[in-house]
């Protein structure tokens, strides 16, 4: 064990859930998100950084600076047969918490969790049997934010102080929490550096918000999603994040214009909603990071901020069964606190926000929210991959403000957090040979943007992509293989698979020779396991041959 060393860097590392690439501020989104700019306009936001499409992969590969499917993270944590592939953090990985704990760093979490199969019970799979010293937070994907299912502290179930805290709002919880360990830690371990996984539920379903911070919202985005999605490309333009001849995607055709719609007041108030719910996660991380400044700790920490997928596009129906929701996902209560009995599903004569409704906002603005791309959480088209990054980190960075537009992903956020702080990756745990990480260390583009980076890797429901240079190979399960140039065409708009037959046969071998390295199960021999062992799909769960986009208006 290494001795504590005043002058490694804290890090901070936050990620958020089903948030679209352009909806904070310094991203070209109508959301008020101060702290979040100010922590991009002192330090660097990333252009091409991506996630792994959904919540539960994009976790473990953030943890582990491995692919999901290498973690035993196939899917989700659920235990729906093969679709989880275990659906269990496995133990052939170390966590960034362990592997800075063994370089005497103290470890914290507050917030979502999402990797383990057991939701109830303690297992190995928790963080506190995953090298954090402390946590708070939910273990399951999902929930009220009122009164969550499986808040838990340490080992310890929870639920019960919110259910009787008629103040409670998880979204406040785990950012008064994530001050809370700072200004501790300060106190009673000053001398150690740490790190804090900051893992918020916002804005992911169902838009639970608090009043005022749904009134901030009124009229802000009565133009509608066509002309919000233009303003948006050309803030993003603006900014240097994306070239002007990259060209918007046209809107997702299942969707009306807006000047066509129904129901237009019940559509912007969940648009409020999702707004208000990104704004007060933002009013949380400043709170945390005026504890880093009230504990003289600000400017050698890294902060970094992320989202776990692309904007979600899933629809709660209207009718969908409470004992799926309660009882089997348990991703909600049948009542509120006091008793009054929960709607559910997306019905325009009930305005989403309080306590007892249950909602999502639908695929039009999940459009708006990945402007200017196209498809969504699931897909590993850009609009399902893409996420903003934000680097902040006074003493290790010195061109504040500036963009980059080196392309990165999940497993590289691991290889930078060993790099900056000098962290060794160990061969193995608990005698167990581990896999050798993934990612590639970022700290040298805090200076410059890189020319080259090794390929990168994505597979999700059978869609999948491959990332070479300026060249990526897409497909949306079971269709075939597209090209792009991600030079010229980064919107995805002018396939090249015809043109490049010899390209397009060469990356897909390339992706193949992943696939079967890091044990990605082809998509057919799950749905043929999934048909044998008779396991329906949860209500979320989209079409395999149909996109959103793909449907009749």
């Amino acid at each position: 064990m290494t001795q504590p060393n005043p002058s490694k860097p804290n890090i901070v590392l936050i990620l958020n859930d089903d948030m679209g690439y352009s909806d904070i501020g310094c991203y070209g989104g109508e959301i008020d998100t101060p702290h979040l700019d100010r922590l991009a306009k002192e330090g660097l936001r990333f252009s091409q950084f991506y996630n792994t499409a959904r919540c539960s992969p994009s976790r473990a590969s953030l943890l582990t600076g491995l692919h999901p499917h290498q973690t035993g993270i196939g899917v989700l944590t659920y235990d729906f047969g093969p679709e989880g592939y275990a659906g269990n953090l496995n133990r052939n990985c170390v966590t960034i918490a362990e592997a800075l704990r063994a370089n005497a760093y103290r470890t914290y979490m507050s917030g979502k969790w999402h990797v383990a199969g057991s939701l109830t019970k303690p297992t190995d799979t928790w963080p506190l049997q995953r090298g954090f010293d402390r946590f708070f937070g939910t273990i399951i994907g999902a929930g009220s934010f009122y009164d969550p299912n499986t808040l838990t502290r340490g080992n310890d179930n929870i639920e019960q102080e919110a259910t009787d805290d008629a103040s409670f709002f998880y979204t406040d919880a785990i950012s008064d929490q994530a001050a809370r360990y700072i200004r501790e830690h300060a106190q009673s371990h000053g001398d150690a550096p740490f790190f804090e996984y900051v893992a918020y539920t916002a804005p992911h379903w169902p838009l639970h918000a608090h009043d005022e911070d749904i009134a901030k919202y009124k009229g802000r985005f009565d133009a509608g999603w066509d002309e919000l999605r233009e303003q948006r490309l050309q803030r993003l333009i603006d900014s240097g994040l994306l070239k002007k001849i990259w060209q918007l995607t046209e809107r997702d055709p299942s969707q009306p214009a807006w000047t066509d719609v129904e129901h237009k007041q019940w559509l912007l108030r969940c648009m409020e909603v999702y707004a208000a719910q990104i704004d007060r996660m933002d009013q949380g991380i400043g709170r945390i990071l005026a504890a880093l400044d009230e504990t003289g700790q600000r400017d050698n920490t890294l902060v970094i901020f992320l989202s776990d997928n692309g904007a979600c596009a899933e629809d709660i129906p209207e009718g969908v069964t409470v004992d799926e929701l309660v009882h089997k996902l348990m991703i909600a209560k049948a009542h509120t606190r006091s008793g009054e009995p929960v709607q559910f599903g997306n019905n325009p004569d009930v305005m989403p926000g309080p306590e007892n409704t249950y909602q999502s906002y639908g695929t039009a603005w999940a459009n708006l929210s990945n402007t200017p791309f196209r498809l969504y959480k699931h897909w590993t088209h850009e609009g399902g991959i893409s996420t903003p990054l934000i680097f902040h980190w006074p003493k290790g960075i010195e061109r504040q403000g500036a963009v980059r537009h080196t392309p990165g992903y999940l497993p590289d956020i691991m290889a930078t957090i060993l790099d900056i702080t000098g962290t060794a990756y160990p061969s193995e745990r608990e005698g167990e040979p581990v896999p050798p990480l993934e990612g590639t260390s970022l700290r040298s583009v805090f200076e410059q943007d890189a020319q080259e980076r090794p390929p990168m890797f994505w597979e999700h429901e059978g869609n999948a992509a491959v990332r070479m240079g300026r060249w990526k190979l897409v497909k949306r399960y079971p269709r075939p293989w597209e090209l792009y140039d991600m030079e010229a065409d980064r919107t995805e708009l002018h396939d090249l698979a015809a043109q490049q037959p010899e390209r397009v046969q060469d990356m897909a071998a390339r992706y193949d020779e992943w696939a079967a390295r890091c044990g990605v199960i082809p998509r057919e021999k799950i749905l043929q396991l999934m048909r044998e062992q008779k396991s329906p799909p949860a209500f979320w769960e989209k079409d395999e041959d149909t996109a959103a986009e793909d449907k009749p208006a």
